[in-house]
């Protein structure tokens, strides 16, 4: 089947990474499924504007978290599509978790969303994957996966354990004609980190980033995930099972 026909699902595809990443999957002829976790409006507005484009989408609602909303959610794209073929796992949160001084709402949040959200969508996927004999997952994981970051310990280990995962679905899957890969972005310019960016406060910070960033520039642009995303989800990346790229403007390389 040509890309033209493919479904996506992408989770958190209503803003940041996972917006550009719809977007783009889209112009690449993929129809998409563009999943917000709370507020449906969000999904639709992204879903309108592909359609605007000239291409197919549609929005939807689910709470990653909820493994019951999580397969409702899978039944209804298949409803609307017919058919599923790639998952983009791009829900996520980001906050600090000092010790000591850590919330435990911000902890379990963390873990639900970014750990187990990841899982239950695959979980949930993966049969109809089965069905098609083969498929693609696409995991966003971090650099923060792959080093530590004082004071995000929960963070780190919940994208460390997407590694984790995603290497270990590649050896459970890889036979079966899934790609499973993850992308660990670094800093990227979303509404996560608006206030690192742009409050005066923050200057301190953000010249403390850029002296440990090799490239020149401190912040990624969320298309630019998009386009790794892209490469993965597309035949050029078939031989790649349980690989994650690293797209930090170099900041690991230098830690």
């Amino acid at each position: 089947m040509s890309v033209e026909r493919k479904v996506v699902i992408v989770t958190g595809g209503s803003q940041g990474i996972g917006e550009a990443v719809a977007r783009r999957l889209a112009a690449d002829g993929y129809r998409v499924a563009v999943i917000a976790s709370s507020d449906i409006r969000k999904a639709q507005r992204v879903a309108a504007s592909i359609r605007e484009a000239g291409a197919e989408a549609e929005g939807f609602v689910c709470d990653v978290r909820n493994a019951v909303a999580v397969g409702e959610l899978v039944a209804s794209v298949r409803q609307a599509f017919g058919r599923i073929d790639a998952l983009v796992n791009a829900a996520g949160v980001f906050k600090p978790t000092p010790a000591g001084e850590a919330r435990l709402a911000d902890v379990d949040q963390m873990i639900d969303i970014n750990l187990k959200g990841t899982w239950n969508m695959i979980n949930a996927v993966a049969p109809t994957l089965k069905e098609n004999g083969a498929g693609r997952i696409i995991n966003v994981a971090s650099v923060a996966g792959l080093t530590g970051f004082g004071t995000y310990a929960i963070y780190c280990a919940t994208k460390a354990g997407i590694v984790l995962m995603t290497r270990a679905l590649a050896c459970e899957l890889g036979r079966l004609n899934i790609n499973v890969n993850c992308v660990a972005p670094g800093n990227t310019s979303t509404a996560m980190n608006e206030d690192i960016r742009n409050d005066a406060s923050m200057q301190g910070l953000r010249d403390f980033m850029a002296s440990r960033t090799p490239s020149p520039r401190t912040f990624s642009q969320p298309e630019d995930i998009a386009g790794a995303v892209s490469f993965l989800a597309s035949d050029a990346a078939r031989a790649m099972h349980g690989s994650c790229l690293l797209m930090d403007e170099g900041i690991s390389a230098g830690l």
